[in-house]
């Protein structure tokens, strides 16, 4: 099993990238987008953890920054009827630590925003991999800021103006941070505001 890549970054995709190692041999590994875009500049020095996909079609090295992100990828591809295109997927949509938080709180809405999962998809998956991911969603109280009723809607609103689900989750996520609003409306206008 390969768990490392350590080498010069010679090629860098939007889902894959090239690492050649002292030796010379050139891995090509596939990364979510949240990978991707925390990488360095092609001929920088890499190390990517990794993890080694056998399927039936196709043998895959996945690369991830952290040993978090690579930890939270085997407790996906743990999961049934999850595979290693739709952990990275998973990966890519979310952010490791905001994908742990998902499905520790069984956030059906944040888990729907990636493609391929669907309402079933994202509660099967939040029931079968809550209490498995808890002690990857970050500190206790980055923990306890739970998508609560108002926090979703402030979401969907700010999704409504064209905002990206990450984009507006974090916005209501750093509101949340500093202290509780008094409802939905107050939250949108401070993550409107960037409060």
């Amino acid at each position: 099993m390969i768990s490392r890549v350590k080498g010069v970054l010679v090629h860098r995709d939007r889902d894959r990238v090239e690492v050649e190692t002292a030796s010379g041999l050139v891995y090509e590994v596939e990364v979510p987008l949240t990978v991707a875009e925390r990488l360095p500049r092609p001929g920088s020095q890499v190390e990517l953890r990794t993890v080694h996909v056998v399927r039936e079609d196709a043998v895959l090295l996945c690369g991830f920054l952290t040993p978090q992100e690579r930890s939270l990828f085997l407790r996906l591809l743990g999961a049934s009827g999850v595979g290693a295109r739709l952990a990275l997927a998973m990966l890519s949509a979310l952010s490791a630590q905001r994908l742990a938080q998902a499905l520790a709180e069984k956030d059906v809405a944040a888990l729907t925003q990636v493609s391929g999962v669907g309402k079933k998809t994202a509660e099967r998956l939040a029931l079968e991999l809550s209490d498995k991911v808890s002690d990857l969603t970050g500190s206790p109280a980055e923990a306890g800021t739970g998508a609560s009723a108002p926090a979703q809607a402030a979401v969907k609103a700010l999704m409504a103006l064209g905002y990206s689900f990450s984009d507006a989750d974090e916005a209501v996520r750093r509101v949340l941070d500093r202290e509780a609003p008094a409802g939905t409306d107050e939250l949108i206008r401070r993550a409107l505001a960037g409060e």
